[in-house]
């Protein structure tokens, strides 16, 4: 193992040096379009809006946009997927798309069905490798190159439909996982394939011993759960008594910053933290260094991208879209500013906004973060606020009391206008003192807060419960494990869930 050790650091060497400044151009979105369009401009898809006289243009994008409106998921399933779900061949792709990926969402809406196509997870396999690459610059030992990657997500487990193959996004990609790389792979398909997560955080808490792991991957939440539960089982002071390899951490689509004093208290060294960008419809960026914040936008990987402000001049009160062609490009944006992401990719989705909110770190360097989600801002009487003023605020006001809040949520109530707020702490907290703080910094951060809560909003409503109060209604609204994660703007099927859950406690 030691010398396989040595070869996949070299290799990782390599591949760090040749990848280091490449893909950062704009012309590369220009390659990329061009490319997605070709292809197909003989679907259906490419029929109705007339690929072939949009590549001719002379203005290709502006083209583009002018024929292709701005769609979401559900406006895109009825007039689009739905058909080539049901099998219809040359529909929104060259071919009939034989996997989908099924996306948990939180509203209480049926799961949605992410087509994945071979071109696809051809370009997740490339820009895994070329992440995989960036551990070179950790200068990590021989050792770390011959551990496991412990991937905890969803089940593996696909499910054969009448006309595809459906399941997890995961799933999907390990049936195309390489020989070579399998073995460094955790849990095994036995494990893996389990979708009860009771049922595998039980059987890799056993398994736990017999793997070396230099890597874990997934949301932080079912992470920490998950070492939580190996240092308890085995009376251990922290999980690198059992793995001290693990040097790498790969979370995502979430704010880390709650969960990071809980992290630290698991660990007796440090371990790189690096964020990543990796959704159902694709991987869009990730963190190319601990030292470095943000993510690198991932330019030549069949993905084309379009940013839409989030302004009351692009969005209304209720997050719709006001004029369904006008977007920037990535030669238009400025830092700073928060924009819905669209993307258009080889998988046949085509000016599709995902929902996630992100915002330009450094332009040139094409660096985002995610700041929230088109859906999930509060904006009862005009106060706009994002996530990322939500857990900027919630994290200020932990730290000054010394304090863990890795987990909260706060709903509308209409009838008062007022924010109903509920925060996960194990820790002796009052809640109105946590909730004037919080309360304070959301002003501080946010005009419009400030000016509404002066004249508009009434005061909020706080209470405490136990951080493991949400995992239990994650569970009781079966969405415990995998990328399931707590809604921290709860609309009103989240709350009336919630509320009905808390009566059982």
């Amino acid at each position: 193992m030691p010398i396989i050790g040595k070869l996949l650091k070299k290799t990782t060497e390599l591949s760090y040096k040749r990848n280091l400044n490449k893909g950062k151009e704009y012309e590369n979105q220009l390659h990329t379009l061009t490319d997605l369009l070709t292809r197909a401009k003989n679907t259906s898809f490419g029929f109705r809006y007339d690929f072939t006289a949009v590549l001719a243009s002379t203005d290709m994008v502006e083209a583009y946009q002018q024929q292709v409106p701005l769609t979401d998921y559900d406006k895109f399933y009825e007039q689009w997927l739905m058909g080539s779900i049901q099998g219809i061949k040359d529909h929104t792709w060259p071919g009939r798309i034989k996997f989908y990926a099924l996306s948990s969402g939180t509203t209480g809406s049926p799961s949605k069905r992410i087509p994945v196509t071979e071109q696809m997870i051809r370009s997740f396999q490339k820009t895994s490798m070329r992440q995989i690459s960036t551990l070179h610059e950790l200068d990590l030992p021989d050792s770390f190159f011959s551990a496991s990657i412990l991937a905890v997500g969803g089940s593996a487990k696909l499910t054969k439909k009448s006309t595809h193959v459906e399941g997890d996004l995961s799933g999907i990609l390990k049936k195309y996982t390489s020989f070579v790389v399998n073995p460094f792979t955790k849990p095994e398909n036995r494990i893996a394939g389990i979708k009860d997560w009771n049922k595998k955080l039980d059987l890799m808490v056993e398994r736990a011993p017999h793997w070396n792991i230099g890597i874990i991957a997934g949301v932080p939440s079912w992470c920490i759960m998950l070492m939580e539960r190996i240092i308890e089982r085995y009376q251990l002071n922290t999980i690198h008594d059992i793995w001290p390899n693990l040097s790498v951490y790969v979370h995502g689509g979430v704010f880390i910053d709650p969960y990071t004093e809980k992290l630290q208290k698991l660990f007796a060294k440090p371990v790189h933290q690096l964020d990543t960008y990796l959704a159902s419809e694709g991987y869009f960026a990730y963190q190319t260094s601990p030292d470095r914040k943000g993510m690198q936008l991932l330019l030549n990987t069949g993905v084309f991208y379009e940013f839409v402000p989030f302004t009351s001049e692009f969005f209304d009160e209720e997050g719709n879209l006001r004029n369904v062609h006008k977007a920037f490009t990535l030669s238009e944006v400025t830092e700073g500013v928060d924009y819905a992401i669209v993307i258009s990719t080889n998988a046949g989705l085509w000016r599709y906004m995902i929902g996630d909110l992100v915002r330009f770190i450094d332009v040139d360097e094409r660096v985002i973060k995610i700041t929230g989600r088109i859906k999930q801002f509060m904006s009862l009487v005009g106060e706009h606020l994002s996530l990322d003023n939500i857990n900027t605020a919630v994290q200020h006001a932990a730290r000054n009391r010394g304090i863990s809040v890795p987990e909260y949520c706060l709903y509308a109530d209409q009838e008062n206008q007022r924010h109903v707020w509920f925060f996960g702490c194990n820790s002796s907290l009052s809640a109105q003192d946590f909730m004037d703080e919080v309360d304070q910094a959301l002003k501080d951060l946010n005009d419009d807060y400030a000016a509404v809560r002066k004249y508009s909003l009434t005061n909020p409503i706080p209470q405490v419960i136990p951080v493991e109060y949400f995992y239990e209604y994650m569970q009781f609204i079966g969405k415990a494990g995998s990328q399931n994660k707590v809604p921290r703007v709860m609309n009103n099927y989240q709350r009336d869930r919630l509320m009905e859950f808390l009566a059982t406690k």
